[in-house]
């Protein structure tokens, strides 16, 4: 008995010295992926898209509008014939607004993870490749930490920003600002 004491003893020992030389890192990758100048290209490609497809559902509104306005204005002159083909027509033209609404939104959707996942990747690259350099065991995101103990994981994030050619700078908060402004234009 006092052998598995002496031997479960030596093994937790063991176990906290190698601990101890574990080496952690953290690092922002929210931050590294907005900031990138590729995420500026994705952003701008799914404005445009956003912009086109509220262009053109705009269009298919106000034909929608129209043919309502005319509809409520005419309908007691028409037959009922012609009354239930306008309404036929109306039902058909809802209908295709919410398919487009659909349809649209899930096509944008699938674009921005097309665009955003090689970018997403390359600063996947470029932490694991820091970590390596660094011996680092583990590499937390902060985005999913309660704490960090700044004293015991290195903070990557800037290094990554070098690596990824984040102008020094250029912080979530400016970015934030820059949206804003191309938003209000």
């Amino acid at each position: 008995m006092k052998k598995i004491l002496l031997i479960a003893a030596a093994a937790i020992v063991s176990l906290s010295a190698s601990a101890q030389a574990l080496k952690f890192a953290h690092v922002n990758y929210t931050e590294l992926v907005q900031l990138m100048p590729e995420a500026d290209q994705a952003r701008a490609a799914i404005n445009a898209s956003s912009k086109e497809a509220e262009e053109t559902f705009q269009g298919m509104y106000e034909e929608y509008q129209n043919k309502l306005t005319q509809y409520q204005q005419k309908a007691e002159s028409w037959t009922a014939a012609v009354r239930q083909s306008k309404e036929k027509e109306l039902g058909d033209i809802q209908n295709r607004l919410q398919e487009f609404q659909q349809t649209i939104q899930q096509e944008l959707q699938q674009q921005q993870n097309q665009l955003m996942a090689p970018i997403q990747q390359k600063a996947i690259e470029a932490v694991e490749k820091l970590a390596k350099e660094g011996g680092y065991v583990y590499v937390f995101e902060v985005g999913s930490l309660l704490y960090v103990d700044t004293k015991q994981s290195t903070d990557l994030t800037p290094a990554a920003r070098k690596a990824l050619n984040i102008p020094d700078g250029r912080t979530l908060e400016s970015l934030q600002a820059e949206l804003q402004a191309q938003a209000q234009q």
